[in-house]
């Protein structure tokens, strides 16, 4: 064998796993010492020795990959110090330790085909095993992110609450969690430190934190909430960490009532997919993968609540008109999805929002008596509940507010895909992200000019 072609062995030296996370470990145990000017050269260095080892093994390219995402998110911390916002230390090796723990191929993904399987009973024990595992990686992640960012905060004496350190750790193993499970052409290594890198980033700007208890407590909540979705068949593992992520930062940075609301909206949605669902996929317009919603469903859905939600806490001396936005952009995805949902099983035919002309059933921007009252009686519904929840104590304003704002955003949501969407400069994504923040817009406007 060329030993100069490939130095390492794949199972017990650098290449190999256990060796590979004990150079992981020492390289956050010397990070506080050298700084990062000097860990950016090692991680090029390093970069480059295993990139022109002509080592092409699997776990060759793992740790080639996540010293070259370590390099350049040091690269970044070092350029964005002479800015405004500066990439801190701490988060990179946070972003790092969340990347370097964990299988990227079996521990957030679907790794089973359901035919292998003759028994329902089969698949839930193979579902039940893939959770545990999922569960356990993601501890071990807020583990060794809570760490790494821990030594450096200690030895260079920041002036950080751990409270907060633990905070963006919970977020960054969330995050780089979801990033994981997203089928990508972009190495694994790569897109996990870099999202939760810039996740972490984003938040620790805001130097919000709650108690860890209540961020566990939250986690565990949202989490198995999305674990029971996952196993009813309404989400897939992408959907399943989307949701929890929003889970947590909606109920720490708003309250649980305020989660309970968008949480509505998912049950709803997931439920009445499958109204007439036969008959549904007998014309061609039932709701792909068999209902199944994936990340982009939640976040082209829920976007404008978790930035509203995130806005709340920031925010408190505007927090009547943030609430009422809340309420109008759960209402709009309420209320669009079950015009959509309960719409299209209209005996008649639809007519196209832009011209009145009778429409295809499912047709982008077709829209029926039916539908219209199905978005109203969502928006409602949303509006009622908020006030049982305690979001608002006013039952009048809040079910009219949310009422208007859910049933005007469904129909911009219409708009948009007879015009933008038909000539395909939209996708349906797109179109739900842009009604949703419509109908947050709507509901808040309306309070003020009521109020």
């Amino acid at each position: 064998m060329n030993r100069a072609a490939r130095p390492f062995k794949n199972g017990n030296s650098i290449t190999g796993i256990p060796v590979m996370h004990i150079l992981y470990l020492l390289l956050i145990l010397i990070a506080p010492f050298t700084g990062v000017n000097l860990l950016f050269l090692l991680s090029v260095i390093f970069f480059l020795r295993l990139r022109f080892s002509g080592n092409s093994s699997t776990n060759g390219r793992d740790v080639t990959s996540l010293a070259f995402s370590l390099a350049l998110m040091l690269f970044v911390s070092i350029i964005s110090g002479s800015f405004s916002y500066p990439y801190p230390f701490y988060i990179v090796l946070a972003a790092f330790a969340v990347a370097a723990v964990g299988n990227h191929k079996t521990s957030f993904s679907e790794t089973y085909p359901t035919s292998d399987f003759n028994s329902r009973r089969s698949r839930i024990k193979k579902k039940s095993f893939s959770i545990l595992w999922s569960s356990a990686f993601l501890a071990l992640r807020i583990v060794a992110a809570f760490f790494a960012a821990s030594w450096i905060v200690y030895w260079q004496e920041l002036s950080v609450s751990y409270n907060l350190v633990f905070f963006i750790a919970v977020i960054g193993a969330v995050t780089g969690s979801l990033f994981e499970s997203i089928p990508s052409e972009i190495d694994k290594n790569i897109s996990v430190s870099l999202g939760a890198g810039m996740t972490m980033w984003i938040f620790e700007e805001f130097r919000y934190w709650v108690p860890p208890e209540k961020m566990i407590v939250a986690l565990a909540f949202s989490f198995f909430l999305g674990i029971l979705a996952y196993r009813a068949k309404i989400a897939d593992v992408s959907a399943l960490l989307s949701a929890a992520l929003l889970g947590v930062l909606i109920i720490v940075f708003s309250g649980l009532s305020w989660f309970l609301l968008l949480l509505t909206f998912f049950i709803l949605g997931g439920g009445f997919t499958r109204y007439k669902y036969a008959y549904k996929e007998s014309i061609g317009i039932a709701q792909a993968k068999a209902g199944i919603r994936s990340y982009e469903n939640v976040f082209s859905n829920s976007t404008a609540a978790l930035a509203l939600a995130v806005a709340y806490g920031i925010f408190p001396e505007h927090s009547l008109p943030i609430l009422y936005a809340y309420m109008g952009t759960v209402a709009t995805a309420t209320g669009d999805t079950l015009a959509s949902e309960i719409g299209t099983t209209a005996k008649g035919k639809p007519r196209m929002i832009t011209t009145m002309k009778l429409s295809k059933p499912g047709a982008d921007g077709a829209v029926s008596l039916l539908g219209e009252l199905a978005a109203i009686f969502g928006s409602a519904v949303i509006g009622l509940l908020a006030y049982m929840l305690g979001v608002s104590d006013n039952l009048v304003l809040t079910v009219l507010i949310t009422t208007a704002g859910g049933f005007f955003g469904t129909n911009v949501d219409s708009l948009l895909g007879a015009t933008l969407q038909k000539r395909g400069m939209l996708s349906n994504s797109g179109v739900n992200f842009i009604a949703t923040f419509a109908g947050a817009g709507i509901s808040a406007c309306l309070y003020l000019i009521i109020t």
